[in-house]
Parts: structure tokens; sequence; C-alpha cells
């Protein structure tokens, strides 16, 4: 059986061929330190050179260069010598032109063009050791040497998930084919999707004009009560038609305005073909093929510096469409893959539902620049100045989450059209479940380099493939346990789409699934075998006491109209003379408060019991309980995790939205409420390596209701998780009963 370093360089060898460079960095790294001088230390170090090279950490590429130059293997100094010219010649190049204004070099030339270096990225050095232990030599001629294409292994051994070797930090791709030659699928019903866009713009226009009215309505009435001013008198006339020509201005000019806000915020580049044609050859020719198809003309082609992989679509007419990647994107994803993300951001042109999505994000991108740059300032102050500041970002921030909240369902329909719509394009659904899965691992990956969420992940959040907030505990925990253990929850869940309302992007297994499906329709096998069971039966039970807040809504609206019935009775039969109490109705409101509120009671033992020592879960346990398929968030299981924590600090996180534990299995969300006099923040503590007890609960996106926080020394910080719930049961009951008895 291969030893753990023979299965890490088998794997960081075949993520180098495929580009995937910082998955071969993480391989080859553990390899190359406690191998030393054998025969896998040389060549994990061979491929680490690539690598670090082709990722850009040059210095790094060098240093590990200069200590090949010591190797005992001639072949190896050979090689290194002509490694070390090239590198030292491409790292005076990059001091070179590293005085540009956005500082973005990632594509300056070079002594090999972007093309000829992603091909030779692709060649392996090395060839792997054979599972029978024969030795394998590493042939001379650096980096431009036509002999230097060996085979990486056994094809059997890549891509199966399944085995047990995988546990230890492995990922193994299957590279299930495509097909060459495909029917195309049966015509969908775009209907929804256009009626669903058509309602997102109308939702957007709604929200926006009714908090314009509330901002009119505040100022004149502060105005009336200040003294020596007047209120504004065209703060009283209907803003109905300057917000629909505002909105039809933004959105017959969203390409521009979106070119000029990426470049001067995000440092957006324009991409050429030649430069993409370097990375994925067939990105190309699919955006070709399908634009001569159409008779349209080739769309801009953009890049983000970032290093997280990521894309999207904007504009507002085909023929002005601009496509957007990250450097990342193009780094971590192999040819075909970059293809589908590319085939799948044309079927949202295709579709035309990247015209209202472009407003959107227009829109929301300048409410979320006004919270980033608000957040920005008041963190440079302490005291009582930072107050206005973390008062005026927290109500920028929920505004920006109530923009957005208008086109979250379009966001979800959306990508299973052009899911299906990049499968078409290239017959490949394969590359493109392999690109969302590693995508959700890249993005996981920044969030722990970062050790926060960037601000570009959460302000582009929206248009992204996939959404960080997926990202975060699935793509970390690739690698310790297999994918398909880790869809179940998303294939199987009875209540799963539930959980999806108030969420940005539909659940990845959910697009798995339904790419497999087309893989298999076309005579494919499918990337990842999915379990072919049927949906688990539910806890009817547990789930109705997940919703009973929400249930008691309903319910009080029925027992409002039973005591309509009984008080028209009694006033008919002249028993009770309460009709002139109740009849504005009012008494409805106050129904529906106390339902809610009794929800809330009926649900609070549930959902917040005691967390006893001797039934807690620690972090080698997450894994398993994410893939608990039956599991919904009322089932509270008891965790203390260990581990550093993230987030973003200063006023930026001044309502808690970023933070996450980052334990040696990966990443999970947190949600800390603190209490009224805390003297300590949880902000206070990112980057530290802290203890959390509380309550996990897997929905669509896992986290954990935090109890407390704890620090190597013994301070603690107390989430008030439960005493809110209470509270906010206690207030819904009396509001209610004041409404209710008053009339």
């Amino acid at each position: 059986m291969p030893s753990h370093a023979d299965l890490s360089l088998e794997a960081g060898l075949v993520a180098l061929k495929q580009g995937n460079y910082q998955t071969a960095i993480a391989q080859l790294e553990p390899v190359a330190s406690n191998q030393k001088n054998d025969n896998a230390g040389l060549q994990a170090r061979v491929g680490l050179v690539m690598a670090y090279a082709r990722s850009g950490q040059v210095s790094k590429a060098i240093a590990l260069c200069q200590n090949l130059l010591e190797s005992p293997n001639p072949q190896v100094q050979e090689w290194a010598e002509r490694a070390l010219e090239h590198l030292k010649k491409r790292q005076k190049r990059q001091n070179t032109s590293s005085n540009s204004a956005t500082g973005f070099v990632a594509f300056e030339n070079s002594n090999v063009d972007a093309a000829e270096s992603k091909q030779q990225a692709k060649q392996t050095v090395v060839k792997a050791a054979s599972s029978t232990g024969t030795s394998s030599t590493i042939p001379a001629g650096g980096y431009q040497n036509p002999n230097l294409e060996t085979p990486i292994g056994p094809s059997s051994f890549i891509g199966s998930v399944n085995r047990p070797q995988a546990k230890s930090f492995n990922i193994y791709w299957r590279h299930a084919g495509r097909a060459k030659v495909w029917q195309p699928l049966h015509k969908l019903n775009l209907i929804p999707l256009k009626l669903l866009t058509a309602g997102t713009f109308i939702a957007l226009f709604w929200v926006m004009r009714e908090m314009l009215r509330l901002a009119m309505s505040l100022t004149n009435q502060i105005l009336v009560k200040l003294p020596y001013l007047k209120p504004l008198q065209f703060l009283y006339r209907d803003p109905t038609v300057v917000v629909f020509v505002v909105l039809a201005i933004a959105m017959a000019l969203s390409p521009w305005l979106l070119d000029w806000l990426l470049k001067k915020f995000y440092g957006q580049q324009e991409l050429s073909k030649d430069i993409l044609n370097g990375y994925s050859r067939e990105a190309i020719r699919v955006l070709q093929r399908s634009c001569q198809q159409r008779g349209w003309q080739f769309p801009k082609l953009r890049i983000l510096p970032i290093a997280a992989p990521m894309a999207l679509t904007y504009g507002n007419l085909a023929r002005n469409a601009r496509i957007v990647v990250s450097q990342g994107l193009l780094e971590q994803l192999a040819d075909d893959e970059i293809a589908a993300i590319y085939a799948m951001q044309f079927g949202q042109i295709v579709n035309r539902d990247f015209v209202v999505m472009s407003l959107v994000l227009l829109v929301t991108m300048t409410v979320y620049m006004l919270y980033q740059h608000i957040s920005k300032w008041g963190s440079k102050y302490q005291g009582f100045w930072r107050w206005p500041a973390i008062i005026l970002a927290s109500l920028a921030y929920g505004v920006w989450g109530l923009l957005t909240g208008t086109a979250l369902w379009l966001s979800k329909l959306r990508l299973y059209y052009s899911d299906r719509s990049a499968s078409e394009i290239t017959g490949n659904p394969n590359a493109l479940i392999r690109a969302l899965l590693k995508i959700t691992i890249g993005v996981a990956a920044d969030i722990a380099k970062q050790e926060q969420t960037s601000w570009h992940l959460e302000s582009l959040n929206l248009l992204a493939p996939v959404s960080y907030q997926q990202s975060i505990s699935l793509g970390s925990v690739a690698g310790h346990i297999p994918f398909t253990s880790l869809l179940m929850w998303e294939n199987f869940n009875p209540y799963r789409r539930w959980f999806t309302l108030n969420n940005s992007h539909p659940l990845i297994g959910d697009r798995i699934q339904r790419l497999c499906k087309i893989a298999r329709h076309w005579h494919l096998e499918p990337e990842l075998h999915l379990t072919s069971e049927q949906a688990l039966r539910g806890n009817h039970q547990s789930f109705l006491l997940q919703i009973a807040p929400w249930l008691g809504i309903p319910l009080g609206f029925l027992f409002a109209g039973l005591i309509w019935l009984v008080w028209q009775l009694g006033f008919a039969l002249k028993i009770l003379n309460l009709k002139w109490i109740y009849e504005d109705w009012s008494f409805v409101t106050g129904c529906l408060l106390i339902g809610f509120s009794i929800g809330m009671v009926i649900r609070m033992n549930a959902f917040f019991p005691d967390i006893q020592p001797a039934n807690v879960q620690t972090d080698d346990r997450l894994p398993n309980l994410l893939a608990n398929p039956s599991a919904i968030p009322i089932d509270s299981i008891n965790v203390c995790l260990a581990g550093k924590l993230l987030g973003r600090q200063g006023v930026g996180n001044c309502l808690a939205q970023d933070l996450i534990l980052q334990s040696n299995i990966g990443l999970v969300k947190l949600h800390h409420i603190p209490w009224l006099g805390q003297s300590i923040n949880p902000q206070d503590w990112i980057g530290r390596q802290i203890t959390v007890v509380g309550w996990f609960r897997r929905g669509a996106t896992p986290w954990i209701d935090i109890q407390s926080l704890q620090t190597q020394n013994g301070k603690t910080i107390n989430s008030a998780h439960p005493i809110w719930s209470t509270v906010l049961a206690v207030a819904a009951q009396a509001w209610g009963a004041y409404i209710f008895l008053r009339g």
C-alpha cells in the first residue's frame, strides 16, 4: 500500500499538472520538508519550484532552487541552475514593473509568454514513483525541455475520493470524461425566469421607494421638532417617478458605471484573448463558437486581481456584456474547468437575467462601499467618535442586506439555468462539477489565508458562481471527508430547501446532482457518484418545532378571526358590546405578535438546551456533523471546538457578522449576540487561539450559536442568545397584548 508521503506526492503532482498550484503547494511542502534528499523529497522540491513560480511566489522558488543546487543528484543540479537563471530574470522584470498604479503585475511579460508558461506548468518535471517502488529519474533540460512531459502516475489512482487515504488532506478528482458528440437537452421553459427577473426589478424599485419615503418623512419630522427650522416641502412629494427614472438611467449606464467602480476600487483590468488563451484555449473556442452561432460580438473580458476564485457577468445588452473572472480562478482551475465557468457566464447573457442582476449589483455595491468607507474611517477613532461610525456603518450594512434581499430568488433560480447552459455549450458537465467544488475550496482557502471575509467576496457575492457562506465549511473540510458524504445533507435532507430561503445561491449538492443527471443522460460517467437513495423521511415534529415562531403568525391570524366571530355573535345577541373597540381591526396585529411570541417560547428549550461537558462534540467530529443528512438547526448539537478566531476587525464587524472559527479540521461560521455592559468584544480576540462552546446547527450554511468564548489564559466572553430570545418573546407578547386590549 502506498505510504502517506507517496500519496501526497502523487496528489501534488496531479494538481501541478492541472494548474491547481495552491493545492500542489499544500500537498508537496510536507513531502519536501520530511523526505529530505530521497527520491520523493527531490520530486516534491522540483514540483514546488514549478508551483511557486507559476503562482507568483518567485522568492520562494529561488530559495528552493538554491537549495537544490546542493543536491547529490547531478541531473537535479543542472535543472536547478537553469531554473534559477530563469527565475532571477523574471524577478528582475517584476521588480521593474512593480511601480504600476494598481500594483497588479500578474500579466507582465517574461521570457516565455503566458500561453507557453501555462503549458510548461502542466508539464511535470518528474516521473511519479510507481507503486512497486522503482526509482524515477529527473530529466535535465529545465523549463523548455520537451522531454519533461512525463506520465503523472496510474490514472486509476486519481479521483477516488472514497479511498481512506484521502482523509489526510488529499483531494483526488476522478476526471470523468466529456461528451464527444451530444444531443441538445430538451428545451426549458424560460417564463419562470423572466417573470422572476421582472419581479426582482419591481421588488428593488418598491424597497428603494419605501426607504426613500421613510427617510424623507423622518427628516421632516426632525425639522418640525427643531427650533428655527421648517420642514422641506419637496420632501412631502411622492418619490415614485424619481426612483423609477433613477433606476432606468442606472440600468442604461450600468456597464460603464460598473466598469468605473470595479476599476477604481477593485483593480479591475482588461483581459486579452491571448492571455486567456494561455490559461484556457477551450474557453476562447467556446466563446467564439457561441457568439458566431448567435451573430453576437465577442464579449468584453475583464479580470480582478483577487486570489479567491470568482466570476461574474454584467451589462444590459449582449453587445456590451462583460465577463469578469479573478486571477485566482485562472490559477486554480484547469483548462476545461475555466471553459465551463465562461460557458456558465455566457449562459446568463443568453438568458438575459444578467441585466437586472447588473442593476442590483450597481445599487448594492454603491451602498456597500459606503459601509466599507465608514467602517474604515470609524476604525481610526476610539471613544465617542467611534459610536457615530458604528451607527452609520450598521445602518448602511442593513440597507445593503435589504437591497440584496430583493434578488435572492432570482440569484438562485438563474444558476440552475446557467449550469444547464454551460453543460450544453461545452458537453462537459463534469468539468463544471469540478469547477464548482474547486471554487469552494479556493474561497475557503482565501478566507483562511486572509483571516477574514474580504470586502470583495462579500460585496460581489450575489453574482458569484458559489457563495462564500456555503464555501466556508464545505471548502475547508474537503479532504477530510469524501465529497459524496459531505454533500449528503444537501442532496437528501427533506427540509433542505426551506433553509435556503434567505440564501443567495442554491445548494451545491443540488446543483451537482442535476449536473450528474445531465452526464448520465449523455452516457457519461459522472464526476461524483452520489448516492441514489431517495430523500430521507423527515421528523415532522422537529421541523414544526423549528418553525414554531413563524407558524405562530398564521395561527395568530386564525385566532384573530375566531375572536372576531365571537364578538360579532355576542354583539348580535346583545351579550357583548365591544365592537366599537375593534372596528379598526388593529387587534389582528396584536394577535399575530402574540402568536409569534408563543412560538418563540415553545421553541426555546429545544433550541438552547443545557450544555453538559459529558455530551459535547469536539473538532474531530466536525466532518461527521456536516455529513449528517438528517440534521436540522433545531437539533442543537452541543460542541466545544478549539481553534483560531477569524474575522474583520474594527467598525466593519460591529454587528459580529464576520466571525469564523478555524479549527485544525476546517472553518465554521460563528453567531454572537453581545450582552449589555460587556467590556470585552470578540473582535479583540481575532487572530488568537480560543475555545468555543455552543450549539452547532446544520443548515444550508452550518454555524455555531456561541454560548461562550474562552482564551488560553482563561478570559471568557458569554453570548446572550437565550437571553435575547427571551427578551424578544416577552417584548412581542407585551406589545401584542397592548395592541389587542387598546383596540
